[in-house]
């Protein structure tokens, strides 16, 4: 088994606690191990064994390049699909699957408004329960499908029914994990 290098932090970072989702600060000059760098956020693991997620924004203070997100947009109108390859780009802290292979993406739909304007309404869910990383995930969801053009609005919901299975994730991701 490999074990990362250690990473030594140029300036204080802001971090999330995974899997609780609290706000903290790691501090300058601290020693972290890059656990994954998927989609727009870096998971570390500090000295004493947290994992925690770090946005791709704060990359500089692991001595990285800021991830570059991939471009799902293809050209043309908007596009459903758009969404959904938008909403495969973001990665659960702990498992390096994005949500959509996860099966934590229930539904997703665009409302045309009276008004014009299109909104997505996204229901998605948790691993657990108790995950913290819920609102973490809600608001990356959140502000990347609202980047895409002809999106006016986006509504994420998280929802705990039916609860989230193993079933739910796809052949794809169970092959990646060992599952099949």
């Amino acid at each position: 088994m490999t074990t990362a290098p250690i990473t030594i932090l140029t300036r204080d970072c802001p971090a999330t606690t995974v899997p609780y989702g609290d706000a903290v600060t790691l501090d300058a000059g601290g020693e972290v191990q890059v656990v994954q760098q998927l989609g727009g956020s870096i998971t570390v693991r500090t000295e004493l064994g947290l994992l925690l997620r770090i946005a791709g924004t704060d990359a500089d203070a692991l001595g990285l390049e800021p991830p570059s997100a991939p471009d799902p947009v293809v050209d043309g109108g908007f596009d459903i699909a758009q969404v959904m390859a938008v909403l495969d780009t973001i990665y659960d802290p702990e498992i390096p699957i994005s949500i959509v292979e996860l099966g934590l993406v229930y539904r997703c739909e665009a409302i045309n408004q009276p008004d014009g304007t299109r909104r997505v309404e996204i229901d998605m869910t948790m691993t657990a329960p108790g995950c913290g990383m819920g609102d973490v995930l809600s608001l990356d969801a959140t502000r990347d499908v609202a980047a895409l053009p002809g999106v006016d609005d986006v509504e994420v919901t998280l929802v705990w029914d039916p609860p989230w299975s193993m079933h739910r994730i796809s052949e794809a991701a169970r092959l990646q994990l060992g599952l099949l």
